[in-house]
């Protein structure tokens, strides 16, 4: 199975829109690598297939020498010293940092969980303006040098791929549709804890960006994606624009690119970074043993849905956080937040329990923050109201009362519709437009109008 880090709709952008000769030949030239790898595809196979290296423990580097041939010839393993050679040494100290965060974190021993050498080819083909899995090892282009710079610098790349070999060998989720969306995902989602953990960011530092630094200077992109705000992170006359989705409102129907692998990734990615903002501290502290532990212990199928997979989060994290049920609780309201899964969220409940006080006391907490999204224009408002100070307070307080009294179910937003997240104190609720109670349509149109921005 072949993964590319590059989809092939931005580099046949490149290749018709590119400013030089040089960077348009790249990007077709990469595109026809890729066509070949695609076609190579086969059943994974079932053990790594770069044989073990005499004193080689975890992983070796080869290079290409800019030819296609693979995986070249071996230039650092365990125990060397850098050699000098910017992409030999970045994809050693590289891989060394995603094989400890999954080592020390999730107890995974290298990509096929055995222990297995990890190889890495560096130096792969000329100008190649890519990086892939290719079902037995990581392989790495230089790029052109005008659009992309070598793809070995962004640590996240690396990490993005290593995580595809693991993908294959835990849930073996297949390249196509939602559950090869669903794998490209995955790979963002370990490639962002990896950066993350190398350095110290807890998920409410982070950028939540992959492959920073990989476009060249004068390039408009801040990154290749944007796992908190999928679309945004390009837009040149050069390379297009992000196409990425954030929303199942938004889902791209499409045969290319594997059927949007690289598109509709946006939304999974956007539920695990909302879950793990919403959890807070370091993002594989919990959210990340979710996600893992749904790949290694969800019971799912190669053609896992987006839906599926979103319920398997929320039963792994009821197993492996039975005393925090907010854990669970915040990553199904990340997974209705962009459009998956129902919810049903009893404020009651958490008056009671929660809070532990009635409606009204001092100690209940003393403000509601709503915010809404979506709707034709794509805008967000937001809108923070205290119950003590603002005129408005006792109504909403009635309103929350009220609220407290329901069962409110959440279904897929529509398009073009707005989406409403209520939080009071740790209590919080996503609710599509179609989906408001009278209580709650008055609650955010209240706290919206005396509190919005």
């Amino acid at each position: 199975m072949s993964c590319t880090f590059v989809p092939p709709y931005l580099l046949q952008r490149i290749a018709l829109r590119a400013g030089t000769r040089h960077a348009s030949d790249s990007g077709r030239e990469t595109l026809q690598v890729d066509d070949r790898l695609r076609a190579r595809r086969e059943t994974p196979p079932g053990q790594m297939a770069a044989p073990p290296l005499p004193g080689t423990k975890t992983r070796a580097v080869h290079t290409a020498n800019n030819t296609e041939s693979l995986p070249g010839e071996v230039v650092r393993s365990d125990g060397d010293p850098p050699v000098g050679d910017a992409a030999v040494d970045e994809a050693f100290d590289s891989s060394g940092q995603v094989w400890d965060m999954f080592d020390s974190q999730f107890g995974r021993q290298s990509i096929d969980g055995r222990g297995g050498t990890v190889s890495i080819t560096v130096h792969y083909g000329r100008d190649y303006d890519n990086a892939f899995w290719d079902g037995t090892q990581l392989v790495f282009g230089d790029g052109d040098g005008q659009i992309f710079d070598r793809f070995t610098k962004p640590m996240d790349v690396m990490a993005h791929e290593f995580t595809h070999g693991v993908t294959q060998f835990t849930v073996g989720l297949a390249y196509q549709d939602q559950p090869g969306a669903l794998n490209e995902s995955i790979s963002d989602v370990f490639a962002s804890m990896a950066k993350q953990r190398v350095l110290g960011q807890t998920a409410a530092e982070a950028d939540w960006l992959i492959a920073v630094g990989l476009f060249m200077p004068g390039i408009n992109a801040k990154a290749l994606r944007s796992m908190r705000e999928p679309g945004t992170a390009y837009d040149d006359p050069q390379i297009g624009r992000d196409l990425q989705v954030g929303s199942m409102a938004d889902y791209v129907e499409t045969e290319a690119d594997s059927g949007g692998v690289h598109i509709n990734s946006g939304i999974p990615n956007r539920a695990f970074a909302l879950a793990a903002l919403d959890i807070g501290g370091y993002s594989w502290e919990k959210a990340g043993q979710v996600w893992y532990d749904t790949m290694v212990n969800g019971r799912l199928s190669a053609r896992a849905s987006f839906e599926s997979f979103a319920q398997a989060t929320v039963t792994s994290a009821r197993r492996l956080f039975p005393s925090e049920e907010l854990v669970a609780e915040k990553i199904r309201a990340a997974w209705v937040e962009v459009g998956l899964l129902e919810t049903a969220v009893d404020l009651a409940a958490y008056q009671a329990t929660s809070v532990g006080q009635p409606m009204g006391s001092s100690d209940q907490p003393a403000t509601v923050a709503v915010s809404r999204s979506g709707g034709f224009a794509g805008t967000t408002k937001v809108g923070q109201l205290d119950l003590n100070a603002d005129p408005e307070g006792p109504e909403v307080r009635h309103l929350l009362m009220r609220v407290g009294m329901q069962r409110i179910t959440s279904t897929r937003p529509t398009p073009d519709r707005f989406i409403y997240t209520v939080e009071y104190g740790d209590w919080r609720l996503t609710v599509p437009e179609q989906d408001l109670t009278p209580e709650l349509r008055r609650l955010v149109q209240v706290v919206l109008n005396h509190g919005g921005n």
